[in-house]
């Protein structure tokens, strides 16, 4: 394929340097004379493992060339890389100024280009931006359609310095974000060869999935560096934690705990995050990533409860309170201070939770059902269809299977609040809504 990249700073050039090292033929493009020249000479306008032999052997056999023309790199390219940079600005929010600039440069290239062209945004931006300054600064400066009269794909990078070359031949997956399929068919053909995950969706999903990638990574270094301060003040070696913890890839290292949803609970994990973070303020330590674990965690409480009380309806029902699916215990289980929250502003509630129903006459927790909630238990029914009679806004409030049914029995006067995503309903059905979906 011919490609042209706008950019060549990190990103630009290992990506320039790698297509080039595929067989595709590739102009760069910078306004930087000193980049231009250095590539043009076989130079490496950065420090990266290889990139400078990848560069020279492109240059070398007429594959990679640098221009500061963007009208001819357009012109003779059927596909555009945006690899510009998007620094943060003194508030924090992106300075897309160099996107935005680009973009109408190209624009203005195609609105002279009768072929069928390809712009792929690589730049890190955050959601919206394809959508609210790419498309536009292409459409205006083209006075073309995208999707129609020319392709837009969002396609994040996952390179990590000082070993981008590897990571861009062995990615841990290619997302390609597309406005239509036959730009991300385009797109796809350039990865076709690499042994990752292809994935295709549209572009604002691709744009947060780089943002989600790089602010976990920010998260795991954090959490790791408190654990190991703590590690360190009681005399054990945080490395040899840590080392044990990842061998664990059913939960600590895996998709288990990694869905939006609603509030944890249940006998550990509130109790042992306070218990952690008793610890850390005994040690005069200061741990800001756990202790923000349970405040964190109630204002999901508060965001469930906020979003029951928004449907302006008294007859709530409550399916599953228990804190998860399974089991029947109510310990901490954010369902029960829903609940409670709610009685006392004086909405009408039935509660079922087939679980609870058994444990609350033989159960481990009869004495908590019957001593410490007596009032919630008086509320709860022997069967869904009492909840659904009764119910103006029916919560699900755990995953438990014989819910994944309830938003296809709903009369037309009934709102579902799903906190746990029990099936594929989306919140573009207007009986239905989702917590974080």
């Amino acid at each position: 394929m011919r490609i042209s990249i706008f950019g060549l700073g990190y990103v630009g050039a290992v990506s320039a340097g790698c297509l080039a090292a595929e067989g595709h033929t590739v102009i760069g493009v910078d306004p930087n004379s000193t980049k231009v020249d250095l590539i043009n000479a076989g130079k490496t306008p950065i420090i990266e493992q290889d990139l400078e032999e990848l560069i020279a052997s492109g240059v070398a056999e007429g594959r990679l060339s640098a221009s500061s023309d963007v009208r001819a790199a357009v012109n003779n390219s059927e596909l555009s890389i945006i690899c510009v940079g998007t620094p943060s600005q003194s508030n924090g929010s992106l300075d897309l100024s160099y996107v935005r600039r680009v973009c109408q440069q190209i624009g203005e290239a195609l609105r002279s280009k009768g072929d069928f062209h390809v712009v792929v945004a690589r730049s890190t931006m955050l959601p919206g931006s394809m959508m609210g300054t790419v498309i536009p600064a292409l459409e205006e400066a083209s006075g073309k359609k995208a999707g129609q009269d020319f392709g837009v794909c969002n396609n994040p990078e996952f390179l990590r310095e000082s070993t981008a070359v590897h990571d861009f031949y062995h990615p841990p997956k290619t997302v390609i974000g597309e406005t239509d399929e036959r730009s991300g068919g385009i797109l796809a053909s350039l990865y076709e060869a690499l042994d990752a995950p292809m994935i295709r969706t549209d572009v604002a999903t691709a744009e947060m999935v780089k943002y989600t990638d790089n602010v976990w990574h920010a998260l795991k270094v954090g959490f790791a560096n408190e654990i190991g301060n703590i590690c360190k003040q009681v005399g054990i070696d945080g490395h040899a934690v840590m080392d044990i913890f990842c061998q664990d890839t059913k939960l600590n290292l895996s998709p288990y705990y990694m869905k939006p949803g609603f509030a944890f609970g249940g006998s550990c994990l509130p109790k042992d995050v306070r218990a952690m973070t008793h610890k850390a303020r005994m040690l005069d330590l200061d741990v800001p990533i756990l202790n923000a674990i349970l405040p964190s965690n109630r204002n999901q409480i508060e965001r469930g409860l906020e979003l029951i009380m928004a449907q302006n309806r008294k007859k709530i029902g409550v399916l599953g309170f228990s804190f998860k699916a399974g089991t029947d215990d109510l310990r901490e289980s954010p369902l029960v201070e829903v609940i409670e929250r709610l009685l006392g502003k004086g909405f009408d509630i039935r509660i079922y939770d087939k679980n609870v129903r058994i444990a609350s006459l033989v159960g481990a927790n009869k004495d908590y059902i019957l001593n410490h909630i007596p009032h919630i238990s008086s509320l709860m029914t022997d069967s869904i269809g009492e909840v659904l009679e009764h119910a103006e806004v029916i919560v699900i409030g755990n995953g438990s299977a014989e819910f994944r049914s309830i938003p296809e029995q709903l009369r037309d006067d009934q709102q579902v609040i799903d906190l746990v995503r029990v099936g594929p309903q989306t919140s573009n059905d207007y009986s239905y809504q989702g917590i974080c979906w």
